[in-house]
């Protein structure tokens, strides 16, 4: 890790264009003010990964990325329609040094970065959202071995899947990256979710071809990856770094004598039973707490007005459930002396359960624990993300409660060959006990229930030629009445300005009709199948590449509201086989953005429609250009509704 030394080429924050920037935003690859660094914050780390380029501790290879982002014009992707377009078709200005920070400057950045208003996005008229995706896809494989950075970047931010497996060259592009020897390139995968254990055609890591072509720094730097999270908390903690090349890759800090109260045991074995997945989880969330603390101890010294710009706890995620959302920002609590005694204990456990994956076969008295993790992470797929995260976990009373962890230890007990405490031990084995007699009872019940599933879906079965002759007749009742927007199940919308236009004629519309059948379906609880998710998806896909057509051909005046209206029936088809009472968050975000994308979609095709009947080429466009976005938005938010459905 070193310090920031060099000067960079465009020392202006991307954001405002202010001088001397202090900060940088790693995944964006821009430098910022104080003022529009503290808005960066405030989103939290999944949308800016913010650290001080004059106090933050930086390994190289990343700094690098930096510069070369920065010098090479990787703030023109966030901000392709403010070069190439007028402030009038996208209602925003770039703000200057001296404008307000609220709201000029943070409604700006939000739209930039967290809206991504002004990306270029992918041209739907060009082919089918498969065919775009594949070849974004394809030119990410082939530009990751090249140093061209920017072009690289411009792709992942347009839907480019940096996991993406070619099946041709059978490789993904961290694997390329890493045999063409480009380190910054790697470092963008990396920040961008590239699997670094990903496997090629021949069963090589990218670790294994970067060491054949004797890229010794990609080499190293990918081990280090492996470990970021638990080399960050270790290096929070004691200021060192462990040697990975040495066979060191957990540094526990030295703790004085002291007493084991009998709740540090009981939390400890709360920790050592959690699954495996629930684990990660919380690790990843402790480690963004870790970047907070550190970055907030940075703000303090740096700032002229600390308190403005300060992040108190981690912000919200949309993409977590409330519960864990709840246990994140809960970890600000924790004093400084609990928090370090809370990340050891994690430190020791995670070495813990690395040694006992290491294990082959494993033949020590903790075998029964072991099994029992392995069957409950399998089973973590079908666990909500809303259930307790943090339950099974040291709570902050347990810690709070205790004198200062930091200074307290194991003590002096002898340790098994396991490597725990004898008293640890027995906690392990009552608890084991109860847990297996538990496993029993939810298997009888999982297999009660499963039989009751199957008799349910045999009655589904039977209604489903019903519900698809419902769709020839909602389309025709749609083309009389111009749909009111439809009653979310998720979240309660008001009435917006279009539902006005419908003033008169049946009151039987689609909405309407859906309605009545989703009342019919509130109190099913039955989930739908893969095939009929599929279908249903399938569906929305054909209709909305009806809709590119009828876009490449003007001549068709009237075509666009009668797709919007297909479109609209596709839709509601999929929602209504959803259960009214979701717990996955995700799924529940997906069907969510389709009815809200819809209901533009079907406003934005009636104004295309009334512009190509008027002659309005400048209303052509830009309408044009709105069907295409609530387009690309339909079909992320059905894929990512499919790979979520897939998943669970």
């Amino acid at each position: 890790m070193s310090r920031i030394i060099s000067r960079i080429d465009m020392e202006v924050c991307g954001d405002c264009g202010a001088s001397d920037p202090a900060w940088a935003s790693i995944n964006k690859g821009i430098l910022l003010c104080g003022e529009c660094c503290s808005i960066h914050r405030s989103l939290g780390r999944h949308i800016s990964q913010v650290k001080s380029l004059r106090q933050g501790k930086w390994s190289p290879s990343v700094l690098n990325l930096v510069n070369s982002l920065n010098s090479h014009g990787a703030n023109s992707v966030w901000e392709h329609l403010l070069i190439d377009s007028t402030p009038q078709k996208h209602g925003y200005k770039k703000p200057t040094p001296k404008d307000p920070l609220h709201s000029l400057k943070a409604d700006f950045i939000r739209a930039k970065h967290v809206q991504a208003a002004f990306v270029l996005r992918p041209n739907f008229v060009d082919g089918n959202v498969k065919n775009i995706e594949s070849e974004l896809n394809k030119q990410l494989h082939a530009s990751v071995r090249a140093p061209n950075l920017e072009t690289s970047l411009r792709l992942i931010v347009q839907g480019a899947d940096p996991n993406y497996f070619h099946e041709e060259k059978g490789s993904t592009p961290l694997h390329v990256a890493a045999k063409f020897g480009q380190l910054s390139q790697v470092e963008l995968l990396i920040i961008y979710g590239a699997e670094i254990k990903a496997l090629d055609i021949s069963g090589h890591t990218p670790i294994d071809l970067a060491r054949a072509e004797k890229h010794t720094q990609i080499v190293n730097r990918l081990i280090e990856a492996m470990y970021e999270v638990t080399d960050r908390i270790c290096n929070f903690l004691c200021n060192r770094k462990p040697d990975h090349a040495a066979g060191q890759h957990i540094i526990i800090p030295d703790q004085t004598q002291g007493e084991i109260f009998e709740q540090l045991k009981i939390a400890r074995g709360k920790l050592f039973l959690i699954p495996n997945k629930m684990f990660e989880e919380l690790v990843m969330d402790l480690y963004d707490e870790v970047d907070r603390r550190e970055n907030e101890a940075i703000w303090v010294t740096s700032s002229l007005n600390p308190d403005s710009g300060a992040v108190p706890f981690l912000p919200t995620n949309p993409h977590l459930s409330a519960t864990r959302n709840q246990g994140r920002q809960k970890l600000a609590r924790f004093s400084p002396s609990e928090f370090a005694g809370f990340l050891t204990d994690v430190l020791i456990d995670a070495k813990r359960r690395q040694n006992m994956a290491n294990l082959r076969p494993l033949t020590n008295t903790i075998t029964g624990v072991t099994t029992n993790d392995r069957k409950l992470t399998i089973s973590d797929a079908n666990l909500s993300d809303d259930e307790p995260l943090y339950d099974a976990v040291a709570s902050d009373d347990d810690y709070a409660a205790l004198a200062p962890i930091g200074q307290q230890v194991y003590g002096s007990p002898q340790m098994n060959n396991s490597g725990l405490p004898n008293p640890e031990i027995d906690v392990l084995k009552k608890q084991l006990t109860e847990s297996e007699t538990t496993i029993s009872e939810l298997k009888t019940l999982v297999q009660k229930l499963s039989t009751e599933n199957s008799e349910l879906k045999s009655r589904r079965s039977d209604s489903m030629s019903t519900d698809d002759r419902m769709e020839d007749n909602t389309v025709s009742e749609m083309k009389q009445n111009f749909p009111k927007r439809p009653v979310s199940m998720f979240e309660p919308r008001q009435t917006n300005s279009y539902g006005r236009m419908n003033t008169s004629g049946d009151s039987r519309t689609a909405t309407s009709m859906y309605h009545m059948t989703r009342l019919n379906q509130s109190d099913s609880t039955i989930f739908p199948t893969s095939d009929e998710v599929i279908c249903r998806t399938d569906a929305i896909t054909k209709r909305i590449q009806d809709l590119v057509g009828a876009m490449q051909d003007l001549t068709k005046k009237n075509a666009f509201v009668p797709c919007a209206e297909r479109i609209h029936a596709a839709v509601m088809d999929l929602v209504i086989i959803f259960p009214t009472t979701l717990d996955n968050e995700a799924i529940k975000t997906s069907l969510s953005e389709l009815t809200g994308n819809i209901e533009e979609m079907q406003i934005f095709c009636q104004c295309l429609q009334d512009s190509v009947v008027t002659e309005n080429p400048e209303a052509i466009d830009k309408y044009l250009q709105d069907v295409r976005a609530c387009a690309f938005n339909l079909a992320k938010a059905t894929k990512m509704l499919v790979t979520e459905f897939q998943l669970q």
